[in-house]
């Protein structure tokens, strides 16, 4: 998200609109940026998002703003190209059209929907060649002689199977959907309103203080804006600017496998094996034998392994894990919080250990537990703990018992991160088991 942040810094004060389950990230990521932050209660598709940002506009008198819609999980390594790109579609929005940013393939992708323009997309190919290959940073200004192309908007097509991905690579009128838009504001709410009138009559109800959005958001469906608005579109409705950004989306395995995000020390054997991809937590060997193209994914409480080009259907087995209403879609063994981040270490019937470290000048909130005991043990860093009241001052070494029911926090007193292992022992060690008595960010 960052860097998402850091690309489109030139074209003004960014909203975020995201889960609430990624409150403490989001927060912790964008600090630095000071955007506007819209937590949906639970994800219902990008419609029910681009509808919620359209009415919020509405409401702070942003009616005639031209907004674009930038996914946070898009690597982007020619930033002046995009940049320009999204100067031209700016400059199409604001004559009421619907623009999207169309990618040029580079090969017969079967990971993506595809745009199918009424121009050829290989028009800016030689334009876009001579922009500066390395030009990854944001800047305000923009190149724009020779202008690139806008073309009108056919149709949108599915994830292609690669017979038919390769026919729309030789066609040349064909581009990979980034999901990247740009509208004025009162057009896209006027297509809305035509459109999806049910959706956004729900929408509207939604206070400009967001009080009533989980009541709200329970009864939307969930729906694409490709879905909802864009395929609804006529081709004099709908446009796209297409170029080549050295763009690729890691929202996929796939994709952080074809750009090799690996730990800097990853360590791999393949014996009669090639094109295999590994990533994981915690540093361990992997050896692959007799096998090619797989993907390997280790964290603590899952392992994943799927062929390359398979990935993006890791969602139904999470959909399957949800059926199963498994503790794996709703807790993870590292989390962030707002004050630092904890990795759980052991969970057992017996007891449950962190290891948790407190960013500094933070602290966690004053709080107890009614069904268990813990034992810290300071390992790096220097602060206080607050037990009923009675401060003690901790270093490395420092152990400190917190009894059932008692009241305490530890707050970080030093100029780097203070860590320390947690040992819970009790009846249950349930993250809701807390009482919170003072918070700094305000979950009392």
């Amino acid at each position: 998200m960052t860097q998402t942040l850091d690309r489109i810094a030139p074209l003004g004060v960014p909203w975020v609109i995201t889960g609430k389950t990624l409150k403490h990230l989001t927060e912790k990521s964008a600090s630095n940026y000071h955007p506007y932050i819209v937590y949906e209660p639970f994800g219902k598709n990008t419609a029910p998002a681009i509808a919620l940002l359209c009415h919020l506009k509405n409401l702070k008198g942003g009616n005639e703003d031209i907004v674009g819609v930038f996914p946070a999980d898009h690597i982007v390594e020619k930033t002046s190209v995009f940049l320009e790109a999204v100067q031209i579609a700016t400059a199409e929005a604001k004559k009421g059209l619907i623009v999207t940013l169309g990618i040029q393939p580079h090969e017969p992708a079967t990971g993506y929907g595809y745009i199918q323009l009424k121009n050829s997309a290989n028009n800016n190919k030689n334009h876009n060649n001579n922009k500066a290959q390395d030009s990854t940073s944001a800047s305000s200004s923009f190149n724009t002689n020779p202008p690139m192309d806008v073309s009108s908007v056919v149709a949108f097509h599915e994830k292609p199977k690669l017979e038919t991905a390769v026919q729309f690579l030789k066609d040349g009128h064909y581009v990979w959907n980034a999901g990247i838009f740009i509208f004025k504001v009162s057009k896209m709410i006027e297509h809305f309103q035509n459109l999806e009138p049910k959706l956004w009559a729900q929408i509207q109800l939604i206070k400009e203080d967001l009080s009533n959005i989980e009541s709200i958001y329970t009864q939307l469906e969930s729906n694409s804006i490709d879905y909802a608005i864009l395929e609804k579109l006529n081709q004099g409705e709908l446009a796209c600017v297409p170029g080549e950004f050295g763009w690729n989306d890691v929202g996929t395995w796939d994709s952080m496998a074809e750009l090799n995000i690996v730990p800097k020390d990853l360590e791999k054997i393949e014996i009669n094996a090639k094109n295999n991809y590994a990533f994981y937590n915690h540093k361990k060997l992997f050896s692959f034998l007799g096998v090619d193209d797989l993907i390997v994914v280790d964290s603590d409480d899952a392992l994943l392994i799927t062929r390359r080009g398979q990935s993006q259907n890791v969602r139904q087995i999470v959909d399957h894990l949800k059926h199963k209403k498994s503790p794996l879609v709703y807790s993870h063994s590292y989390e962030e919080r707002p004050w630092g981040n904890f990795q759980v270490l052991r969970d057992s019937t017996e007891f449950k250990s962190k290891v948790i470290e407190v960013d500094s000048g933070q602290q966690i909130s004053y709080q107890s537990h009614s069904q268990r005991e813990e034992h810290w043990i300071i390992v790096k860093g220097q602060g206080e703990v607050v037990l009923n009241d009675r401060i003690i001052p901790v270093t490395k070494g420092t152990h400190v018992h917190i009894p059932v029911g008692a009241k305490h926090r530890i707050r970080n007193t030093g100029s780097e991160p203070l860590s320390f292992v947690e040992v819970q022992l009790g009846s249950y060690f349930g993250e809701d088991d807390i009482i919170r008595y003072k918070d700094d960010y305000q979950r009392t």
